[in-house]
């Protein structure tokens, strides 16, 4: 909306030329996803409690103390970042980009579908209330239909291709099994910041280091010169992306000062499975698949630990390698306490955000 006014008034006040510049727009989505969470979490937070009476369902075989510290917290926090990244990326973002509006397709889409699972826990005060198999059916479909999407707008010279982090002239062609294999992309990273979703703030941080790195590499992938001398595989229009990140940047801001231990929102699937999911999508755009298993490692590392430990309670009859999975719950079981399992973490995300970002030049 505000790129659109600057155009109409650019040639009265010269100072509004700073609108076409993709940097300060983004500074501007962060500014303004924090105001919007800032504003509007405490009523939100206020009416969601009002509406889920004993909050958010706790797991009873999950650590003790949750059972204690954890009941009555409300959930769909999501909702905040919903909001505050809608609201940031229509007024500071081109419209007419073809990118905007596939990122938000999928980031509402999945805000959805785990809003609808929430709410089920909720009005059924059980943690699991939407069976897997319809939550990984809407995740296909939605990946599927975005995948399509995507496979259109991107030059056909990437459209079916796969860039290698630090080789710069490696790209291997999937044919049509591209398709598939962004959908697992967009499918994994959604359920990935899910898992890792189980304390206060232990997602969000990473959320926003990942979002920081994808608003760079949007920017550069998509700026001809940049892309050149980095050796990076050019997609046209594609920094208009850093808007969308830097919108999620500062609405997970705005959500973490209600999140931080002692949580008062939970950010629940609606938020989690969405910004998962965006993070997928922009990585398939950029053509940063690969990097974001590497930015996003945390998320990685969180998802196949629920994996080992399922895969070892089948194959070995009941035996566990973890004491309790996803890892976090782990390190709880070892003693550890919340806010330093919370703290480590970040600072794993934060190293593995500095390796993703070495790919750009070490090529």
């Amino acid at each position: 909306m505000l790129y659109y006014l600057s155009l109409d008034y650019v040639h009265q006040y010269h100072f509004l030329n700073v609108f076409k510049y993709i940097t300060f727009r983004t500074g501007g989505a962060i500014l303004t996803g924090l105001l919007v969470g800032f504003l509007f979490a405490p009523s939100i937070i206020r009416w969601l409690k009002s509406q889920q009476g004993n909050g958010q369902p706790i797991r009873q075989e999950g650590p003790e103390s949750h059972l204690l510290t954890k009941v009555g917290t409300p959930t769909m926090g999501g909702v905040i970042l919903l909001l505050g990244t809608l609201v940031s990326t229509l007024l500071w973002a081109n419209l007419s980009n073809p990118y905007i509006w596939v990122v938000l397709y999928v980031t509402l889409a999945l805000g959805i579908v785990g809003g609808i699972d929430d709410w089920m826990k909720i009005k059924k005060q059980h943690a699991n209330a939407m069976s897997a198999k319809m939550k990984a059916s809407l995740q296909i479909i939605i990946g599927l239909s975005v995948m399509l999407i995507i496979q259109y707008l991107l030059p056909s010279s990437h459209a079916t291709t796969l860039a290698v982090p630090f080789f710069k002239n490696i790209l291997i062609d999937l044919g049509f099994f591209y398709i598939p294999f962004g959908v697992v992309v967009i499918m994994g990273a959604s359920n990935a910041v899910n898992l890792t979703d189980g304390l206060d703030g232990l997602a969000i941080g990473p959320v926003i280091i990942a979002s920081l790195c994808f608003a760079l590499i949007a920017y550069l992938a998509g700026h001809h010169t940049f892309a050149h001398y980095l050796q990076l595989h050019f997609i046209p229009n594609c920094g208009e992306i850093s808007i969308i990140c830097g919108a999620l940047v500062g609405s997970s801001l705005g959500f973490l000062w209600y999140n931080a231990p002692p949580a008062r929102i939970f950010m629940g699937d609606t938020g989690s499975l969405a910004i998962g999911g965006a993070l997928g999508t922009i990585s398939v755009i950029t053509k940063h698949e690969i990097v974001l298993a590497i930015i996003g490692g945390l998320f990685v590392i969180e998802a196949l630990s629920v994996i080992i430990q399922v895969g070892y309670f089948k194959w070995t009859g009941g035996k566990r390698i973890f004491l309790m999975a996803p890892l976090h719950h782990h390190f709880e079981k070892k003693g550890w306490k919340e806010p330093t399992i919370v703290i480590r973490f970040w600072i794993i995300a934060i190293v593995m955000a500095l390796v993703g970002l070495s790919t750009l030049k070490l090529r």
